[in-house]
């Protein structure tokens, strides 16, 4: 959406006991053994606090990356931790990251990291853990536990979860950390704690769309240091923690990009990443790319979005070309900075190892897909799906458009509309875009989950405790009876 800026380790004493709790992993029947084992453990414990250990066994396909997930059965807080990236949101979840060096598992292997943590009245063991999304010490095929993301494929036309079930994304965008950094204001602009992503999933939806900067990400000093580099990838992590953790999907997408453009639908003549330019910019989006896909690519619960509106046909009147930018980026009609393809992103998600599913949206701000499967990049991995944006205002707005340009492209991968909505604040639009998506398996998200006043754009709330708007009404009555 191309909106309007917002300016706006641990010392102990008084050892009282030691004790150590194991659980096994459970029996399995010799023709089904679980995908991965996990042994918790507490190794010491006192008044206050104990000493815990996992050892996490790899038993399916060598993995490049780990990312161990369970949940505090009663309100144990993580205090320290090693041999692995630990980390708790505000909730109960607590996630262990592998480190550089620990990273590998082939099958059979294992890894171990350990933690400390307080306690008050009880100290019972998780009871749960999932190893890159995927249930541990049970059956394969079992489903997840209670409150965990589902790990995501690509399998023909359709998202499939670990046991291979049919997945939609169906949610909302929640902007801010595209726009308030670079500005100097803050990172996301409103709340993003774990009672304001509840009241998402509240609404029935079961996954959050988070625009990004990538000046903001990789830290540029252009950018205030408190809002940039690791303090904003540590606030983007602790978001997708958190919506993890009510089961929803985290959908990362890269927004606003570095580059000068002044032609037909300039949105700004800022070189920096202040508006939506009509393509990525190759000094910085790979890079952007390269290091995100780094971060979260032990996470298969995590989808990645190249670029959130490309519009190098408003630079051009030569549509094969602009589709040629599109795909292969380099220099571009009426561009005049280098731009890195979709193709170019897709390559350095990829570099890293990353299998995530990856989204790459069309021509005319992602409203445009006629000539999406004739340009498609090309990805080693299967894990690449179509993402199309629908709005009263575009052109692609009737049914007999969508069937012609939008039906094809799903025929043969995965729709997600990761941007739904309209301006007039009303709901009309969205319930027939809606009723025709439903219709054809497709996903899709309500922009944005942001107070605005609705003349200045799609807003889906008044308040952020949920109260909705009209058009907000529309997006989560349809929700939650999809849900109900």
């Amino acid at each position: 959406m191309r909106h309007p800026p917002r300016l706006v380790v641990l010392l102990f004493g008084g050892l009282l006991a030691a004790a150590s709790v194991l659980l096994p992993p459970r029996p399995q029947a010799v023709a089904a053994s679980p995908a991965c084992t996990v042994e918790y453990t507490v190794t010491s414990q006192w008044a206050t606090g104990f000493q815990g250990q996992v050892k996490v066994t790899n038993n399916s396909a060598p993995m490049s990356g780990w990312r161990l997930g369970f949940d505090f059965p009663a309100g144990q807080r993580l205090t320290q931790g090693w041999s692995a990236q630990w980390s708790q949101s505000a909730g109960t979840t607590v996630t262990a990251l592998n480190e550089s060096w620990n990273g590998t598992l082939a099958t059979g292997a294992d890894a171990t990291a350990g933690f400390l943590a307080s306690w008050s009245g009880t100290n019972p063991a998780p009871t749960a853990f999932t190893l890159n999304g995927t249930l541990c010490n049970a059956d394969p095929g079992s489903p997840q536990p209670p409150g965990a993301a589902p790990a995501l494929k690509v399998s023909g036309n359709r998202l499939v979860d670990a046991g291979g079930t049919t997945r939609r994304l169906l949610g909302v965008n929640r902007s801010g950390a595209e726009f308030l950094c670079v500005q100097g204001y803050g990172i996301f602009d409103g709340p993003v704690d774990d009672a304001s992503v509840k009241t998402m999933a509240d609404w029935g939806a079961n996954t959050v769309r988070i625009p990004l900067n990538e000046e903001c990400w990789l830290g540029l000093d252009n950018v205030k240091s408190q809002y940039s580099g690791a303090n904003y990838i540590s606030a983007v992590q602790g978001l997708v923690q958190r919506v993890e953790a009510h089961g929803m999907t985290p959908l990362l997408d890269l927004h606003w990009t570095h580059g000068v453009y002044t032609g037909n639908s300039s949105g700004c003549a800022d070189a920096h990443a202040t508006c939506q330019k009509p393509m990525p910019d190759a000094q910085y989006a790979p890079a952007f790319w390269s290091s995100v896909a780094r971060t979260f690519k032990a996470d298969p619960a995590v989808v990645l979005d190249l670029f959130n509106e490309p519009y190098p046909d408003r630079a051009t009147s030569d549509t094969a070309a602009a589709w040629r930018c599109w795909r292969d980026g380099g220099t571009c009609p009426g561009i005049g900075y280098e731009v890195a393809g979709m193709q170019d992103l897709l390559d350095a998600v990829r570099g890293t190892g990353a299998t995530n599913t990856v989204l790459a949206g069309g021509l005319t701000y992602s409203n445009d897909l006629s000539q999406w499967l004739a340009y498609q990049p090309h990805d080693a991995t299967g894990n690449l799906a179509a993402a199309w944006h629908g709005y009263n205002f575009n052109s692609c707005v009737s049914e007999s458009c969508w069937s012609s340009t939008l039906a094809p492209v799903l025929a043969r991968v995965p729709l997600v509309a990761g941007e739904i909505g309209e301006n007039d604040c009303g709901h009309s639009y969205i319930d027939r875009a809606m009723a025709w998506l439903d219709g054809k398996g497709a996903s899709y998200l309500g922009w944005a989950w942001n107070t605005w006043d609705c003349s200045t754009g799609p807003a889906l709330i008044t308040s952020y405790d949920g109260t909705p708007t009209a058009y907000g009404i529309g997006l989560r009555d349809h929700l939650r009876a999809l849900t109900s």
